[in-house]
């Protein structure tokens, strides 16, 4: 008896939490990086594997940008952001030869000139997460 009672509050517990979820704002959900944190989607570009084939590296990454105006600049120009660093990075990885490790300064480098080109000023810091090549 004390199995079953148990059993349909862990039910009603749990069917309970996604409504509380649902009734708080997006605007409520703690941001990662925090409020200066710009995140950009992930960007990808084609390597060459030590076989010859085709393969596909992966760059995640940020803009850690303290100036709100700048910011506000920054989110309104993700568009344009994500297509200087794919050319980048393409370019990049075009030049890497095969079975070699990506670089994380040589990007950071590339894409932190993209971002001060692109904004028109610096003030904004790239922020690199991760680099996977497959």
């Amino acid at each position: 008896m004390l199995d079953r009672r148990l059993l349909v509050l862990s039910v009603l517990a749990s069917a309970a939490a996604p409504a509380a979820r649902a009734d708080s704002e997006p605007g409520d959900r703690k941001k990662g990086g925090g409020a200066a944190f710009v995140q950009i989607p992930t960007l990808t570009a084609t390597i060459v594997r030590p076989s010859g084939g085709r393969g596909v590296m992966t760059v995640e990454a940020g803009l850690d940008i303290k100036d709100d105006r700048l910011r506000a600049r920054a989110q309104a120009s993700i568009p344009r952001l994500r297509a200087a660093y794919a050319q980048a990075l393409q370019v990049y990885a075009a030049g890497l030869p095969p079975a070699a490790p990506p670089s994380p300064d040589q990007i950071g480098d590339a894409l932190q000139r993209q971002t001060d080109q692109v904004l028109g000023r610096p003030g904004a810091r790239l922020l690199l997460g991760s680099i996977l090549s497959n």
